[in-house]
């Protein structure tokens, strides 16, 4: 070989070598990877006073992203606190977990860029991520709590969806006039009524609360029963109440998770549903998954999932793996016992303050050993049930909107009117808020005691002279 082609051989091969790292690890990064991070990045250093948040996809003005506060904050940066606002206990919306995520910003952050997924299905024409799918696994394997060997996944836009598919796949359709019943014991999610008296379907109704048949000999039919563990709205764990042929069960997890019970057991039931927005809070992201025994009862899941959504959006996939995968890291240690942590912080000033009240009362906590924590430990609801004990009481909610707190009314869970479910699972900023309101409440409760004991001496006194 002469020395020109030995040198000309060598040039080609630099070239190649030049043109690899040059597109690879320079024009191809600079294209929109670096772009990419540089927005997000910019974003994210908006001050917004540790009381909001600027998104990508928010509001611009004069060509920056705009802070959005939370609730009672306002001004360009967040920092004025709004002292008429009202204390919003009432969504459930788990912002809580958002500090873990903060900072944990760099491994669960992912870059979509715009070829990503644009087909229909995958590759093995199916909706759903085969990834995805064994990560939900491992982490109930590493968390214990569900059995999902031999069992079927399928994804949903969150647990609402999934629940009215469940209720749809195990309703009788044979006998039109005979519909399946629904039923949940009271206090039960409201959702479970306004979904399925909202679809009006023709193969189910609502019955109401499960005792109302389960002590009615007369009660007969098929029966679809809903079971919430922990329950929502008191955090207590449930099991089916409803048993034997005619009989079947939905169960709902979405709060079966160490941020707000003890795992006592691995879960292993028929039909069972979970959800990202109380796992993770990742609750605009609408992720959800039901595990089920039955393949029958599957299939008519996957055609009510194919018929009204066609399946969840491949982004959501994506953003979910990335952060299950973050969830399980170190056995799941981090995340769940910072979760845990923050309930029982709060679950702790609460019960400090409703101690020193006798017209207010909530919930007793259990506590039980937990598989996952390897220790006994009390429940950290997501919720507080309050009870106004006053005879005069009777709307416990107009009694917290006196200090601007609102709650979510007892009625609506097929509960007394002087029940109100209290969220303890949003934000620092509404936590701290909603605790300072139920002070107020309480010191003037203790006032009024106090000047009724004096008033009641007065008399005394002044009859004695």
């Amino acid at each position: 070989m002469s020395r020109n082609t030995i040198l000309l051989t060598c040039s080609i091969v630099l070239n190649l070598l030049l043109f690899h790292s040059w597109y690879f690890h320079g024009q191809w990064e600079q294209s929109w990877t670096k772009s990419a991070t540089a927005e997000a990045e910019f974003v994210a250093s908006i001050s917004c006073s540790g009381h909001g948040r600027a998104f990508l996809d928010g509001s611009i003005l004069d060509g920056k992203p705009v802070c959005e506060c939370n609730a009672c904050y306002g001004g360009p940066h967040c920092s004025v606190f709004l002292p008429e606002c009202i204390a919003d206990a009432d969504s459930g919306d788990p912002m809580f977990l958002e500090p873990f995520w903060l900072k944990h910003a760099a491994s669960s952050t992912i870059v979509v860029p715009g070829w990503h997924r644009m087909s229909y299905e995958f590759n093995d024409d199916s909706l759903i991520s085969k990834e995805l799918d064994a990560q939900i696994r491992k982490l109930h394997a590493v968390i214990g709590n569900a059995v999902t060997d031999g069992r079927f996944i399928i994804f949903g836009v969150g647990a609402t969806q999934l629940l009215h598919a469940a209720v749809h796949a195990l309703s009788t359709t044979n006998h039109p006039s005979s519909p399946s019943r629904v039923v949940a014991s009271t206090p039960y999610y409201p959702i479970y009524k306004e979904q399925t008296e909202f679809f009006n379907s023709e193969d189910y109704k609502f019955e109401g609360d499960t005792s109302l048949c389960n002590n009615n000999s007369g009660c007969k039919g098929n029966f679809i029963e809903l079971v919430t563990s922990p329950n929502n709205p008191d955090g207590q764990l449930k099991k089916a109440v409803l048993q034997g042929p005619s009989a079947k069960t939905i169960h709902d997890f979405a709060y079966y998770w160490p941020h707000y019970t003890p795992i006592p057991a691995l879960a292993d039931e028929n039909l069972m549903i979970f959800t990202l927005s109380k796992l993770t809070g990742h609750g605009g992201s609408r992720f959800g998954w039901a595990i089920i025994k039955d393949e029958a009862v599957h299939q008519r899941m996957l055609t009510y999932m194919n018929l009204s959504t066609y399946g969840v959006a491949r982004e959501t996939q994506l953003r979910v793996l990335k952060l299950l995968k973050v969830a399980v890291e170190n056995e799941g240690k981090e995340m769940f016992n910072f979760g845990y942590q923050t309930m029982r912080n709060r679950w702790r000033k609460l019960s400090k303050t409703m101690s020193l009240s006798k017209r207010f009362s909530i919930q007793e906590l259990e506590t039980q050993f937990c598989s996952f924590s390897e220790k006994v430990r009390g429940a950290t609801p997501a919720y507080a049930w309050l009870k106004c004990v006053r005879e005069e009481d009777k709307d416990c909610n107009a009694v917290l909107h006196s200090v601007n707190i609102t709650g979510r009314h007892g009625s609506l869970f097929g509960a007394e009117s002087r029940f109100v479910r209290l969220s303890l699972v949003k934000s620092d900023d509404d936590f701290d808020l909603l605790l300072k309101r139920m002070g107020t409440l309480v010191s003037q409760e203790n006032n009024n005691d106090g000047i009724n004991k004096i008033m009641t001496h007065r008399d005394e006194f002044i009859g004695t002279k």
